[in-house]
């Protein structure tokens, strides 16, 4: 008989409706300690997972994998993953929830950091090395800022989760060659020209020129990679950066849409709904609805 694993957002707490947060971060003791520093076999069918350990010991348990908890561990889980942990009662370090759909990368898709997001990894931190010191230096900022409620938390939350998990999937070696591979190079430089660009509403042959390609080879690029073509990435960075904006800015949506570079705010509103199936404004209510703003 096949065993009941519960779905939670939180650990304990089955609430039955969608989270109101898109990011939660807690000490390790503050929830285990609750349990008899025991974490029991469970899942989360929305959120990314990331636990940094920074004292004690213990085990991870992987559906039926165990592996030893060390100091010094990032231990980064994908959704739907059936895990559990036992921890000495000196453990100390922070669990970090994120909806995975707000992570740069989703797991799963076929770039190289999607790749490793959608496996379990335990990631020991050597600390005499410069990029290991600074990712457990910056967890802990990650939970310091969390707790603090201060002024531009959420662009802080979002850049310590990103240079984290980057650097973290970098230690690990499961992207080590990124950076040599032609795709990896050419994807490098295509996003640091679409994000100069993108308000320019430049069509993909200017970024195959400006790359020395053709479109055609620029499109096998892009999709190797993301899954996608090349226009539909662009304009699904030009999509998130419009959600970014309309989330975590009070300009009204003709302002939101001249700073996009839109001639027509009617022409951006049409542009927004044919990419996410709800108007601007619609779309602004429900997710600051969602994320309790």
């Amino acid at each position: 008989m096949t065993k009941f694993v519960p779905t939670y957002e939180l650990y304990g707490e089955m609430t039955g409706r969608k989270p109101d947060f898109w990011l939660h971060c807690e000490t390790i003791p503050s929830r285990s300690s609750l349990h008899h520093w025991e974490i029991r076999l469970h899942r989360h069918e929305s959120f990314f997972q990331i636990l940094y350990i920074s004292a004690g010991s213990g085990d991870a348990i992987f559906d039926s994998e165990r592996h030893e908890i060390v100091p010094q561990t990032v231990i980064t889980m994908p959704p739907g993953l059936n895990h559990g942990f036992r921890f000495s009662k000196d453990i100390d370090g922070f669990v970090i929830s994120v909806l995975a759909s707000h992570l740069k990368a989703m797991p799963g898709d076929r770039s190289p950091l999607g790749e490793w997001l959608a496996v379990p990894h335990l990631t020991r931190l050597d600390m005499e090395e410069a990029d290991a010191a600074y990712v457990a230096q910056t967890l802990t900022r990650l939970g310091q800022e969390f707790a603090r409620r201060r002024g531009g938390r959420t662009d802080l939350l979002e850049a310590h989760l990103t240079a984290a998990l980057q650097l973290t999937a970098r230690l690990s070696g499961s992207v080590e060659g990124e950076a040599a591979d032609e795709g990896g190079r050419r994807m490098e430089l295509l996003n640091d020209l679409i994000h100069r660009h993108l308000r320019e509403h430049r069509p993909a042959t200017f970024y195959a020129a400006e790359l020395g390609i053709s479109p055609t080879h620029l499109n096998r690029i892009v999709r190797a990679v993301t899954g996608q073509g090349a226009h539909e990435f662009i304009t699904r960075r030009l999509t998130d950066e419009a959600k970014r904006e309309l989330v975590f800015t009070f300009g009204s949506v003709q302002e939101i849409s001249y700073r996009l570079g839109f001639a027509d705010p009617a022409y951006f509103s049409r542009f927004f709904l044919k990419q996410t199936g709800e108007t601007p404004r619609a779309w602004r209510i429900g997710e600051r609805a969602r994320l309790g703003m």
